[in-house]
């Protein structure tokens, strides 16, 4: 992620509450603490479909590591 500064920096992907286009785009995580990221609200969603899919969260990898629909 990038905050608006420029400074990159990574998240917890699992404690995300919610992900809000105000119109800059706003995580908030379970804890309340909230974040404002320069990145579009549907680049974070890919990002964390990307990191659940690599640690195998959505059940939609094999063992070859193709993806595939359920």
């Amino acid at each position: 992620m990038t905050r608006l500064n420029g400074k990159s920096f990574s998240i917890n992907a699992l404690y995300i509450e919610t992900i809000e286009s105000l119109p800059d785009t706003t995580i908030t995580f379970t804890s309340g603490k909230k974040i404002v990221v320069s990145e579009a609200e549907t680049v974070v969603v890919q990002l964390i479909t990307d990191f659940y899919r690599s640690v195998n969260v959505l059940g939609l990898r094999d063992i070859s590591g193709e993806q595939h629909e359920k």
